[in-house]
């Protein structure tokens, strides 16, 4: 079973030695867009990466629809991994959708899991008056839902660059992402992309069970700043490292920040 649940999501253990690190990735990503981040936490921490199902080198014939209707079904593959590989004490590090689903698969199997790094989180990307700005109207959602359906490559290109439309010097960035949305497959990506743009989790934040660290670009369209401020009350225990970047992406555009932050973050003398 353990086997197989390696196989299927492509799991990595890049290092085998400390507290058990978990990089998840975004949607439409893989566990590459780790690359520049990982290494730096590979001498201290027993680092693994893995793809979700449907995304990057994992298994797309485990690909059933049904159980990936809502995110608890990516939560699902979180804890399945956990398992597979016996990890406790978790220092989940997720980006984009996987903030989220990081919440959920904690909330379910609280003991597993340490601490959680949360970069570029948003329990909603909707806007919902007065009380709460998630960056986007629902039919601007739906507009981008229908150019899936309509131009998949054209979308991909679009949103790739509005990931990172305020980051600077983010040629390479927008084309990797770009690249990554083409490589994978246009079914898969427009159910993920309606679980993760028209869901609402904001009842699931205070019932994380950790603290946690909220990594914020301070212009990100995606998952804006007010969306963590919304967080930072709502959380039970979090803190917020804001950084001086733009984009959605961080951890491929501003690398060492992002690093930074998260040491930071985890040090002797940090928040934990």
């Amino acid at each position: 079973m353990a086997g197989d649940i390696i196989d299927r999501n492509n799991v990595r253990i890049a290092s085998e030695h400390g507290r058990p690190m978990l990089f998840a990735h975004g949607f439409g990503c893989d566990q590459t867009m780790w690359r520049y981040v990982a290494p730096r936490f590979e001498d201290d921490y027993q680092a693994v990466l893995f793809d979700y199902v449907g995304a990057g080198e994992s298994d797309l014939s485990a690909y059933d629809p049904d159980r990936y209707d809502s995110l608890d079904g990516y939560a699902q593959d979180v804890l399945d991994v956990c398992e597979a590989l016996d990890l406790d004490d978790v220092i989940f590090v997720g980006h984009s959708v996987s903030t989220v689903i990081g919440m959920l698969a904690a909330i379910e199997q609280p003991d597993r899991f340490g601490e959680l790094v949360l970069i570029g989180t948003s329990p909603c990307y909707l806007n919902d008056p007065p009380d709460y700005y998630g960056g986007f109207e629902r039919e601007d959602l739906e507009g981008l839902l229908e150019m899936m359906d309509k131009n998949y490559m054209g979308w991909a290109d679009y949103f790739a660059s509005l990931l990172m439309q305020q980051a600077e010097e983010a040629d390479d960035v927008v084309e990797e992402l770009d690249r990554s949305f083409c490589s994978t497959d246009p079914h898969i990506a427009r159910q993920f992309a309606e679980v993760t743009f028209l869901s609402d989790y904001r009842d699931a934040v205070p019932e994380v069970p950790v603290s946690s660290l909220l990594v914020q670009c301070r212009d990100d369209i995606v998952a804006p700043p007010e969306v963590s401020r919304y967080l930072e009350k709502h959380l039970p225990d979090t803190t917020l490292a804001m950084l001086d970047a733009a984009g959605h992406c961080p951890h491929l555009s501003h690398p060492a920040a992002t690093t930074d932050a998260i040491q930071d973050y985890l040090s002797p003398n940090g928040s934990t």
